[in-house]
């Protein structure tokens, strides 16, 4: 009846239910687990508890770029003509622009342009135009960071 109004599960070690309690818990969608090995039973908790931790988020510097210039683009909204400073820009990936050491904007590239085309991903060494989605106050000499953010699941090993 505990396990049926907190929707918990029943654990038996070396036993067994009943027909009733069995009955009981079919009737209400509890889940009755047995175990004869307590490192079974352990295992099996640290990876049910493990499932309900909040992921780590790990961040990886993919690259940096130099506003060299900022040019308008249709109604209002403005791109930043870049050089590629170190690693590389790649579209889908998340983007910081730093302004005197400043964080001003963090988001998400909605263009990058390699002369007229759209590109995956642009080297370094070479230039390019990027818009933000969203932001468009974008001055000469901001650097922008291009980095990508990876979820790890957490374990209680950690």
């Amino acid at each position: 009846t505990l396990a049926g109004a907190s929707n918990a599960v029943v654990i038996g070690f070396n036993v067994r239910a009943n027909g009733q309690a069995r009955q009981a818990a079919e009737a209400v969608g509890i889940e009755i687990r047995y175990y004869n090995v307590i490192y079974d039973l352990v295992d099996d908790l640290k990876a049910a508890m493990a499932g309900m931790l909040s992921p780590d988020l790990r961040e990886t510097a993919l690259g940096k770029a130099k506003v060299l210039e900022v040019f308008a683009v249709g109604k209002g909204d403005r791109a930043a003509g870049c050089l590629i400073e170190d690693g590389m820009v790649r579209r889908g990936a998340k983007v910081r622009l730093i302004r005197d050491d400043i964080v001003i904007h963090e988001g998400e590239l909605s263009s990058l342009r390699r002369f007229k085309d759209e590109v995956k991903e642009v080297p370094s060494g070479q230039e390019c135009g990027m818009a933000f989605e969203n932001f468009g106050d974008l001055k000469a000499d901001d650097t922008i960071e291009c980095y990508e953010v990876e979820e790890v699941a957490r374990t209680f090993d950690d």
